[in-house]
């Protein structure tokens, strides 16, 4: 048996879950699908998957294979593709990954376009609030919020976000006036794992070097952007997200951001790819194709919260522009 075909079949069975995953995505028997998997594991001598009747999952050494086995193949695949030269059409799985939120209503509206305009590359968007290992996970591009760290990878900057505290005016109008970040902790507070679960940071005062961070008793605590925001809007207390995140509902008005003189400054948002990997003709193309969507997105997004943030509350409790 080819050990190439082989690879291939275990990086799908790993990406799908089962091997009748596999079997369906390679088109090909369970019985197939097996056979390879099998053959591989004799060739290294080792045991990589664990096999139940629902599932799979990696052994220790099945991990480190399929690092190496995604890499093999994405150094396999860009040869051939650059060997074709710039007469190679876009084509071939186009794997990107991005934070959930992000990847379902920013990046996915994106993806279908491109799709339509470039019928002969499949994409694979996996979205996970995590850092993704690019090169050991076979991403050909991330799109990321953060400072990046000097590496050997190449960025494309597309804009930026916010961290932002919201609550709704509903909200607002019938509790305490907020006018710095200590006022928070009179408040109900709605806390997300990725914010922190028991305080905020802040940046100093202008009259300290000391980073603020206001401690508090979150009257609910949840693990998605999507249960935070509907909380928020529905007014049941204040919560903090990326500017991103509460879009929609700042444009309807049902949250206002709040302490926007004391936010951090905005994180980068960037197109991010392995050193190469923007020369080979999918990568090259979806990049032509998405930056420019993409930065007029964010410009967009960053004028919306701006004018968002003018609003503050009277003194009585009211939502008024300064």
């Amino acid at each position: 048996m080819d050990r190439i075909d082989a690879m291939k079949v275990f990086v799908a069975a790993v990406d799908e879950g089962s091997l009748a995953g596999a079997g369906r995505r390679l088109r090909r028997s369970p019985a197939a699908v097996s056979r390879a998997i099998a053959f591989l594991e004799h060739h290294v001598g080792a045991e990589l998957l664990h096999r139940t009747t629902r599932s799979l999952k990696l052994s220790e050494a099945g991990q480190r294979y399929a690092a190496a086995c995604r890499r093999i193949l994405s150094e396999l695949e860009e040869a051939d593709i650059l060997a074709g030269g710039e007469r190679t059409a876009p084509r071939g799985t186009l794997t990107i990954t991005a934070p959930v939120v992000t990847g379902e209503d920013v990046l996915r509206p994106v993806l279908d376009a491109f799709m339509v305009e470039h019928p002969a590359v499949t994409v694979r968007l996996v979205m996970l609030d995590r850092t993704v290992n690019l090169i050991d996970e076979g991403i050909d591009v991330a799109l990321r919020i953060a400072h990046l760290a000097d590496s050997n990878f190449v960025a494309i900057r597309l804009g930026e976000v916010r961290r932002v505290v919201a609550a709704s005016p509903g909200y607002l109008a019938q509790h305490p006036v907020i006018n710095e970040p200590a006022d928070l902790a009179k408040h109900r507070i709605i806390a997300m794992t990725h914010f922190g679960i028991d305080s905020w940071s802040f940046p100093p005062s202008r009259k300290s070097k000391v980073a603020r961070a206001i401690q508090f008793t979150p009257r609910l605590v949840v693990n998605t952007v999507r249960a935070a925001v509907a909380s928020a809007a529905e007014g049941h207390g204040i919560t903090r997200l990326f500017s991103y995140h509460i879009a929609e509902e700042i444009r309807d008005s049902r949250l206002q951001i709040l302490l926007a003189k004391d936010e951090h400054p905005p994180l980068p948002v960037h197109l991010l790819a392995p050193q190469g990997r923007f020369d080979v003709p999918k990568v090259r193309a979806f990049a032509d194709f998405a930056v420019p969507r993409l930065k007029r997105y964010f410009e967009r997004l960053s004028r919306e919260a701006s004018r968002n943030a003018g609003a503050i509350r009277s003194p009585r409790g009211r939502v008024s522009a300064e």
